[in-house]
């Protein structure tokens, strides 16, 4: 059984920074693709970054490209989001999301295995 384990949001100020973490188990992880997504009050689920099994290929929205740096620790397990500059239109649920299979990107939401439960990111103006 797959689980996704998000931490690291809560409520900041416009500009400052946080580090969203996401611990996976039932996973063969090093093998594994997996990514963010967040979802906006009154919006839909948004792609927002994910990261090839080895770390080596990484994949962003366009509009976050440069900003929120996805990286992964295949020895804890971890992927990590680095958001900075945040801007009160990043508030949102962030969710962690594994591919489908070995390997396989998860840039929509066909294309996501398991689901994060989710951890709460707000900014304030």
């Amino acid at each position: 059984q797959v689980q996704l384990v998000e931490s690291g949001g809560g409520l900041v100020q416009a500009g400052a920074s946080l580090r969203l973490s996401c611990t996976a188990s039932g996973i063969t992880f090093s093998t594994y693709a997996l990514g963010w997504f967040r979802q906006a009050p009154g919006k839909e689920r948004a792609f927002v970054a994910a990261i090839s099994a080895t770390g080596t290929i990484k994949k962003y929205a366009d509009s976050l490209k440069g900003r929120f740096p996805i990286s992964r620790d295949n020895a804890k397990n971890t992927i990590y989001l680095q958001m900075n500059s945040l801007k009160p239109e990043d508030t949102a649920v962030y969710y962690c999301a594994v591919g489908l299979r070995a390997n396989w990107f998860p840039t929509t939401e066909s294309d996501v295995g398991s689901w994060g439960q989710g951890t709460q990111v707000t900014v304030s103006s």
